[in-house]
């Protein structure tokens, strides 16, 4: 055993990368537990969330024995990057390993440039949306998804979910307190994964680290009507999005068999009950596919499901992918849909598809990477 001076005895298998803890799995008040002082514990935040450091060697403000029980009973590099691909239009798409050889996606995704006035100052920052996982591949199994053809692996820890953030914004050069929205809307599904999601939220969340508000953080969801209460009372404030998609249980069952389950009725009651910021709205996304549901017949279904919600629709064109039956819709009936919305007072976009030129959906840039790199499991 080794001993490390006032910070206890030290098991010698620590020394291997499995064994080591994920730093950013640990709370403030949790690394309060771990230090002898609490002012470490914030020093040693202001490490990890402020200056993106990874090597507990380099934290010269603390001390010698703290930072070497820290190298020996934890890591703060849990998550190795493989491969990135780069968009024309700035998204950035990296496919992670983690410690056990898996592999999983987060997207960068830059969603307006910086903006200067006629003597070259600036007047407009830069805004990023970062689209985060929350699982090794995922159990709904979605007809249109390309992560369902991995299969479920396991659940993203707390510390890898947070981790991904604190690398997104290392990769893309932001400042510690350059704003960016979070939707939990990659990998997985966010609700199975709830505890996790949770614990990783409030580390996002302090004001001693990234300081994320809630209100900028958007859960995602497919639709698990228990796990939406639960949510709304745990009361953090974050932002929900219902994965829609279809009007009917018919056709939502056939795109998601989740539907069978939870049903369409079932979601939309728990969205009623789900606490809601006066200035926000529920997003319901729905996915848009050719001759499937794109006819205006499923707008005045969507219009009338809706009705008495504050919601906001989000129309987002279908991104076809390798294997998949889908296609993209056309444009016109795609506005035609979100017009007559409008037109009858429910606020529908669409989204402006980004990172189309390279493997954008959520599961293609590790399906493709899976076939032409080997890894050990």
């Amino acid at each position: 055993m080794n001993l490390v001076q006032g910070y206890g005895k030290v098991d010698s298998s620590s020394l291997e990368a499995e064994s080591l803890k994920n730093i950013y799995s640990l709370s403030l008040a949790e690394l309060q537990e771990i230090c002898k002082k609490p002012y470490q514990a914030k020093q040693l935040y202001h490490w990890l969330y402020v200056c993106y450091e990874k090597e507990f060697a380099k934290m010269s403000n603390l001390p010698k024995d703290f930072r070497e029980m820290l190298q020996l009973q934890y890591s703060a590099q849990n998550l190795n990057l493989l491969t990135q691909e780069v968009s024309r239009d700035g998204t950035r798409k990296y496919l992670f390993q983690t410690r056990d050889n898996h592999t999983f996606e987060s997207v960068c995704i830059k969603m307006r440039d910086k903006k200067y006035d006629e003597n070259g100052k600036v007047i407009q920052g830069e805004k990023y949306t970062f689209c985060i996982s929350s699982q090794i591949g995922c159990k709904v199994g979605c007809a249109f998804c390309s992560t369902a053809k991995g299969g479920f692996v396991r659940d993203l820890t707390s510390g890898e979910i947070v981790e991904q953030v604190v690398n997104l914004k290392k990769y893309n050069n932001l400042a510690p307190e350059k704003r960016v929205n979070i939707v939990y809307m990659g990998m997985g599904e966010p609700l199975n994964n709830f505890d996790n999601l949770m614990h990783a939220i409030k580390i996002l969340s302090a004001l001693e680290g990234l300081s994320i508000s809630p209100k900028r953080q958007t859960i995602s969801t497919s639709g698990i009507s228990p796990r939406i209460y639960d949510l709304g009372q745990q009361n953090l404030g974050v932002q929900l999005a219902i994965s829609l998609h279809a009007v009917d249980d018919t056709l939502r069952s056939k795109l998601i068999p989740m539907n069978k389950t939870y049903n369409i009725q079932s979601v939309i009651d728990a969205v009623r009950a789900f606490p809601i910021d006066t200035r926000k709205r529920v997003m319901f996304e729905y996915l848009v596919i050719r001759d499937i549901n794109d006819d205006l017949a499923s707008a005045k279904k969507l219009l009338k499901l809706l009705d008495g919600i504050k919601a906001k629709v989000n129309l987002i064109l279908f991104n076809p992918h390798s294997g998949t039956k889908f296609q993209r819709p056309e444009e016109a009936k795609v506005k035609a849909f979100a017009d007559f919305l409008t037109n009858k007072g429910l606020l529908a976009t669409i989204r402006e598809s980004k990172g189309i030129d390279i493997s954008a959906a959520c599961g293609q840039l590790r399906e493709k990477t899976k076939q032409s790199v080997s890894y050990e499991t």
